[in-house]
């Protein structure tokens, strides 16, 4: 069983609210905060200080593999077994471009799926408290800290506009 992080626990009705909490809590030099959201939103991710999501590296890598893999298997098979069909060439470009296209979707995609199970494995959020609210209507941000530092925490925590904030043991 893992250990529970001590910390506190807010929850925000508006995401407003929430991204000055955070931009606040980032200006007192706090980075390991864990936001909570129902959904995806930018607002968070800039405030966060998150500019580009490293799933696109692996979409990319698996796209540009996708397209050599469709030009090598191509020419190969052509070269391999080469039919001659109306006089024109064996090993062309333009019949195999939908071929490279369907592997470079098929591969990125396949790609984009590993690597948001390795990214989202890599950070692990076994002892964080959390509440199920955040994944209905409400943000929550989870600030890890000793308990010596908790109500000053809650404090700017409540400034910032949360509507409940809990001490996490």
């Amino acid at each position: 069983m893992a250990q529970n992080v001590p910390g506190v626990l807010a929850a925000f009705q508006h995401i407003d609210a929430a991204c000055d909490a955070i931009q606040a809590l980032r200006a007192q030099g706090r980075t390991d905060l864990t936001v909570y959201s129902a959904s995806p939103n930018h607002e968070i991710e800039h405030a966060l200080g998150i500019e580009n999501s490293p799933v696109r590296l692996f979409t990319l890598i698996g796209g540009v593999t996708g397209v050599g893999a469709g030009i090598g298997m191509t020419f190969w098979m052509s070269l391999d077994w080469p039919l001659l069909t109306g006089g024109k060439p064996i090993a062309t470009f333009p019949p195999f471009v939908v071929f490279m296209f369907e592997l470079m979707v098929l591969l990125g995609a396949l790609a984009t799926v590993a690597g948001l199970v390795i990214l989202s494995l890599s950070r692990s959020t076994r002892g964080l408290a959390y509440d199920p609210s955040f994944s209905d209507d409400r943000v929550g941000i989870f600030v890890p800290c000793p308990p010596a530092d908790a109500p000053e925490v809650e404090r700017l925590l409540r400034e910032a506009g949360s509507v409940e904030v809990r001490h996490a043991a």
